[in-house]
């Protein structure tokens, strides 16, 4: 895509482009935000979505159960759940179920590997045809690449979740890197996906699976090596496979700039294109970044309400993300019940987004992209760390500082003493010193598992460096 031309011109742009990397169809077709006919179920509160493989009716709003609520501090710790709330947990999903929302997405590492029971034992006290239960192939550690290895985790997912059939099974997060078992050597994310997944026989397996009913639907999510997406969309052109789904990042700020945020980084605009045109359900991860798009910085704030005065930051993102008619559900991770009740605000009933208010969501995200945060989503996958530090925590405070305006640029900044103050002493109450940015030896073993693709070690040196040149009053 040509990321010179203006936003605001680019749907006239598309509109006559022949050459364009994505069928200007499949962008038109987002971004008008027109229903598919049938698509939605009239009487209902909830939109609703229909899987074209299945006729599953599934909920427009998807609970991500990968941020759990947790004990209050100081509780005991359940022999069972752990640190987790299961009371909680009960009542949430309780009242996502009362109010339409029917997909629940987990998976074995989610939560300290408890994410699976905890959503297995809320869920088992419904009927088992009131929801529909995503799970995932999550075999990263490559001990776990032998087939043997990946289906005790695919039987014990099954355990934990207290049922005996998954109705939608992700290889999870296809184009990830990793280590050779045998050597040490570095992997691109096409060669893990092709011996995680296919050279050891492991999706032959699921498809049998799938033929006996123990899984419905099968698919795969995406982050990273974009050769290993065209490699399993290719397999799927050719007929080995048939993916009824694929996981996707999809938001405003991704749209366009996912690759201007990271060169490795594919544009979501692209991604859902190539999902469209070949009629594969698209089911959305990320709709805020991980809660980024719900907590921008002020002056943005004012803009997003000042255009709609009685709608949250939150609800911009999750509009967009729903809007593409393609897309079958959105999830969310949501921590707390009033997160839960405003999403499902929000798709009771989804408010397509127009092209004037996508438009005017580009220009955000074109402001957004100007502050250069670091894109981290907090997912934990590159966590722990082998020497204890924090990187999600580093990282959310540096995003939080450039976000309120609290990173002085030099000693001649306006305020630059009380920025200095605040960007330190909240830097110490955010991350334990022992976890800080300096701690860091390079040891570069969480690259492979992000799924941003961020250059962690040189961030975390560039924000050690920072931080000292504050703490010695050396800014330039």
């Amino acid at each position: 895509m040509n990321k010179n031309i203006s936003r605001r011109n680019f749907l006239k742009y598309l509109a006559g482009a022949t050459a364009a990397t994505v069928p200007a169809t499949a962008i038109l077709t987002a971004c008008k935000g027109s229903p598919v006919p049938g698509n939605h179920i009239e009487g209902e509160s909830m939109t609703m979505r229909t899987n074209p493989n299945t006729s599953d009716i599934v909920s427009l709003l998807g609970y991500g159960m990968m941020r759990l609520p947790m004990l209050p501090e100081g509780s005991k710790e359940d022999p069972q759940t752990g640190l987790f709330d299961q009371d909680m947990i009960n009542q949430q999903v309780d009242y996502a179920l009362a109010h339409g929302v029917n997909y629940f997405d987990t998976s074995p590492v989610y939560c300290r590997g408890l994410s699976e029971r905890c959503t297995g034992i809320a869920l088992k006290r419904h009927p088992r045809k009131s929801y529909y239960i995503a799970t995932k192939l999550s075999n990263f550690d490559n001990r776990l690449w032998s087939l043997e290895e990946s289906q005790k985790m695919f039987e014990n997912s099954l355990k934990e979740l207290q049922t005996n059939y998954i109705d939608y099974l992700l290889l999870h997060s296809t184009g990830g890197g990793g280590r050779d078992p045998q050597t040490g050597e570095n992997l691109s994310g096409l060669e893990v996906c092709q011996r995680r997944f296919i050279d050891n026989g492991l999706t032959d397996w699921l498809v049998e699976q799938k033929s006996s009913g123990r899984i419905r639907n099968l698919g795969f999510s995406w982050h990273g090596d974009y050769r290993a997406f065209e490699f399993l969309l290719k397999l799927h052109d050719e007929g080995r496979y048939h993916w009824d789904f694929v996981q996707i990042e999809l938001n405003y700020l991704d749209w366009f700039y996912a690759n201007e945020i990271n060169k490795s980084n594919v544009d979501a605009v692209q991604l859902y294109g190539e999902l469209e045109k070949r009629g594969i359900p698209a089911v959305i991860m990320e709709p805020l970044l991980g809660g980024r798009l719900a907590k921008v910085n002020d002056d943005i704030a004012t803009e997003l309400k000042q255009r709609d005065p009685d709608a949250s930051i939150a609800s911009w993102a999750f509009r967009f993300a729903g809007t593409p008619t393609g897309v079958l559900t959105v999830l969310s991770g949501m921590t707390y019940m009033e997160h839960l009740e405003e999403n499902i605000r929000t798709y009771s009933p989804l408010n397509p987004i127009s092209e004037a208010e996508h438009e005017f969501l580009m220009h955000i995200a074109e402001e957004i992209y100007g502050e250069k945060e670091i894109p981290c989503t907090a997912c934990q996958y590159c966590m722990p760390c082998p020497y204890g530090i924090d990187i999600p925590g580093i990282f959310a405070h540096y995003n939080k500082c450039i976000r309120e305006g609290n990173r002085p640029q030099s000693s001649g900044s306006p305020n630059y003493r009380k920025l200095r103050r605040a960007f330190l002493i909240g830097y110490d109450r955010s991350v334990p010193r022992l976890r800080q940015a300096d701690h860091c030896i390079g040891c570069g073993q969480c690259l492979s598992h992000c799924p941003q693709q961020i250059q962690i070690p040189s961030k975390l040196f560039h924000i050690a460096h920072y931080v000292e040149q504050l703490k010695q009053d050396r800014m330039l």
